[in-house]
């Protein structure tokens, strides 16, 4: 494995750890409008990536089906879309919950169902990782190092709030620091381990690239649809979020064109 692609599947894990460190040095939980802000930009740059990083290359890799091209693409989307909606009814709300710590206090007796429920959420991220960087290794000229990177960064914003508003809880009902943090990095520890295991994967049957690049590109958006966006958007109003997604989209779009 190449030494890019390693650091870059351990990015968003390392966003979810550095998150979950802020139980050490802060009383209370991320700002209102920080909040905001980081969901807002990670939105953007997750919508932008799961076009031009995921859903055009596999678009582009199913080219020789010619009219019936979409395919691929159409197929693999919904089936990432309907994994994060049963999961969503397998689990409910509790992952929507572990971002607010009001609602959360009488569920921390049952702290390891929490960790397991956003653990359960974080799987499919580490695959839209995993398959970007198996496209990029496979030499399709539609996945670019910079891109996947990109994406990397991307989920790795998105993570650092997540993993704070894990562990602070955790340590305001009572638990320890060392055992909050643990229970922050643990819910992001599956990613990097989704991203090796989609990486195999790829190796083994690359016609499934498309479908990958395609099933990834429909989980990252039903979170930006089912989380991210109304997350930025709670509250009294403020253009923070919608700003901050408009950022983190040129901002991908840029780094996609200019390096690629």
């Amino acid at each position: 494995m190449k030494s890019e692609v390693f650091y870059g599947i351990l990015i968003p894990f390392l966003g979810t750890s550095v998150g979950a460190a802020c139980v050490f040095f802060m009383r209370r939980g991320l700002g209102e409008w920080t909040r905001r802000g980081l969901t807002g930009f990670a939105a953007g740059v997750m919508t932008a990536a799961a076009v031009w990083s995921l859903l055009i290359p596999a678009l582009e890799q199913s080219a020789r089906l010619g009219r019936l091209s979409f395919i691929p693409a159409v197929a693999g989307f919904w089936l990432g879309v309907l994994l994060l909606l049963a999961l969503d009814h397998i689990i409910p709300h509790l992952h929507q919950n572990s971002r607010r710590p009001e609602g959360l206090r009488s569920r921390l007796k049952d702290s390891t169902m929490l960790v397991f429920a956003v653990t359960l959420h974080n799987f499919p991220e580490g695959m839209a990782v995993g398959v970007v960087y198996a496209g990029y290794l496979a030499g399709e000229a539609e996945i670019t190092l910079a891109g996947a990177l990109a994406l990397s960064l991307g989920i790795a914003v998105q993570n650092f709030p997540e993993g704070a508003i894990i562990s602070m809880p955790l340590h305001s009902a009572g638990m320890g620091k060392r055992r909050a943090f643990a229970g922050g990095v643990l819910s992001g520890v599956v990613e990097p381990v989704g991203a090796v295991l989609t990486l195999l994967a790829a190796g083994l049957a690359t016609p499934a690239l498309p479908y990958l690049l395609s099933f990834a590109a429909g989980a990252m958006l039903y979170v930006v649809a089912e989380e991210l966006i109304p997350e930025m958007s709670q509250g009294e109003h403020t253009d923070v979020g919608p700003v901050l997604f408009a950022l983190g989209f040129t901002l991908m779009l840029a780094l996609d064109v200019a390096l690629g």
